[in-house]
Order: structure tokens, then sequence, then C-alpha cells
């Protein structure tokens, strides 16, 4: 018989070390495993169920540990930390290396007339603002006039940004592949533009922070700010790999007889190379912060600081939901 599976599993934690990079890039290594939008809705919601009972101190019988940790990054990769609600499909970020690595493939290719730039530039800030929706921090819930509000400004922001610094890409792009860089900056300011407005709401009213047992403390804007920071510098480092290392590829390869012979390769193979790179970037760069961040309480706002003092006068720093 084998043995009965201890019920102390501390399954609302990572399983690996999240103090250390190693550990927070094991961790999103296996979120973000693009096989996991492969999953079946009776998959994901069988997860939810075995995660669930072992909260409350049931287990299923024959469940092994392995298949215990399989059903949490099951549950972690489609369901939302906060709000515990199912993820849009292509919101999650195990869609984030096929959806990506097509997108900024299709804009490293298609660059060439304002239509084509004003196309994908569009489909890359909607896709983002799916994204940033979906992996928002805190749980308070949004109206569709807020969402659309934040969509329409976020994604007219982004194509305005991208089309300005297209004016210098248009030039630099058949001279030199720091044409290349200006595309990034385009991509890069408009993710800052794009998550800066979805998030709006967290910035004006703040996001749940708790201590290290996870009772709730209250809302904080100093900790919506931090956590927009970090989302930032990810996101931008991100899309760098994806944006900086094909171009080079590519621009050996057009000087070979093959791309010559059959040119309709060029989308494919950059496609490829840039969802090549996605693949260790996007877990890499999700680890460079903890998921679980934290911040002083004095750091926070005077009146949650003074609210913290009077009811939990030991705790000395506060937890938060960084998003992603």
């Amino acid at each position: 018989m084998p043995a009965e599976l201890p019920k102390n599993i501390n399954v609302k934690e990572p399983r690996w070390d999240q103090e250390t990079m190693s550990g927070r890039a094991k961790h999103f290594f296996t979120v973000t495993d693009p096989r996991n939008i492969l999953l079946t809705n009776e998959q994901l919601d069988n997860a939810k169920k075995i995660i669930h009972d072992y909260r409350q101190g049931s287990v299923s019988p024959g469940l092994t540990e392995d298949e215990l940790w399989r059903a949490k990054y099951i549950y972690d990769s489609a369901f939302h930390p906060d709000t515990g609600e199912k993820m849009i499909l292509i919101g999650r970020m195990s869609a984030q290396v096929p959806m990506n690595m097509t997108i900024t493939g299709c804009m490293m290719t298609f660059y060439k007339t304002t239509p084509a730039v004003i196309f994908w530039q569009w489909i890359n800030q909607s896709f983002n603002a799916i994204v940033n929706y979906t992996n928002r921090s805190g749980d308070a819930p949004l109206t569709v006039s807020q969402l659309g509000t934040a969509y329409v400004s976020a994604t007219t922001g982004a194509v305005a940004t991208a089309l300005g610094l297209n004016a210098l890409t248009k030039v630099l792009i058949h001279v030199t592949t720091l044409g290349f860089v200006c595309l990034f900056a385009a991509v890069a300011d408009a993710n800052c533009i794009n998550i800066h407005t979805n998030q709006q709401r967290e910035l004006k009213y703040g996001i749940p922070v708790t201590d290290e047992n996870d009772n709730r403390l209250g809302e904080s804007t100093k900790a919506a700010q931090q956590a927009i920071t970090q989302v930032v510098i990810s996101r931008i480092l991100m899309a760098a790999p994806g944006m900086a290392i094909p171009p080079f590829i590519m621009n050996t390869l057009e000087k070979r007889a093959f791309l010559k012979r059959f040119p309709w390769m060029n989308a494919p193979i950059q496609v490829g190379l840039v969802g090549f790179c996605l693949v260790f970037a996007t877990p890499l760069c999700c680890a460079l912060f903890p998921q679980k961040s934290s911040i002083s309480v004095t750091r926070l706002e005077p009146e949650l600081q003074e609210k913290i003092r009077e009811t939990n006068p030991g705790v000395e720093r506060v937890y938060f939901n960084k998003g992603l």
C-alpha cells in the first residue's frame, strides 16, 4: 500500500524557493509552459478540485505528491491568484510564447508600410491589453466602461507612439539592424502606456496587502506602484531578446541564396526565431521579481501605516501579488 499523502504540504506557495532566482525560474518555466493551453476545461476543473479539496484537508485516494504539485501548477496557470476566476485563454502566461512569437515575428516581417505598422501594432497592443487585464494584481472588479476606456486609451496611445518612432525606423531599417532598436523602443514605450492605462484602478485605489500569513491588512497605492513598475521592467526585458537577436540572424540569411530562392520563408523563420527566444525570456523575466513581493510598512501611505501599527504592531513588511 502506498503511503498516504501528508496534509501539511503548502500548496499556496510555489514548490521551489522563491527567494532565489533559480527557484523562481523553475516555478515560471512550469507556469508558462505552452503545453498548458492545450488542457481541457475538464482537466483544469479537476486540478482546481484537487487543490481546493487538499486545502480543506481532503486528499483524493491514491494521490501522490508529484500529482498534487502537477495539479497545483495546472491550477496556477489557468486561475487568477486573487480572484480565483478562470483566466482568458490567450491572456494566460502559458499563451505568451505562441501568441507573442506570432505577433512579434509578423511585426518584424511586415514593417514597410504604414497600414501594416498600424495593423500589427494594434494587434500587439490589443493582445497586451488582454494580458494586462488577465494578469492584473488585486481582486477588485472592473466595469465594462472602465475596461473600454482603458483599452481605447492604451491602444490609441500605443499605435501613435509606434507610428511616431516608425518614421525613424523606416530610415534605419534599410541600412542597419539599428532600425529594430527603434521598433523595440516603440514596443517598449507602448507597453508602458498599455500597462499603466489598464491598471489605473490599482493606482487610484490600491491593491490588497497582507502579512506573511496572508491575513489581509488593507489596500495600498504604494504597493500598486511597485507592482506595476516590476511588471513594466519584466515585460520590456521579455521582449528584448526576440527583437534583438533574430534581426542579426535574418540579415545573415538574407545575404545567402536560400531566402532569395524562398522569400516566403522569411516570416516563418522570423516567427520561429522569436519563439525560440521567448521560450527562455518569458519565464526568466517573470522570475526577476518574486510573485509574492513585499514592501516595508514605513513606505506605505501614512493612514495605512497607522492602521497596521494599531492592529498588527509586530508587522514590519507587507506582501502583495505583483501581477505578471
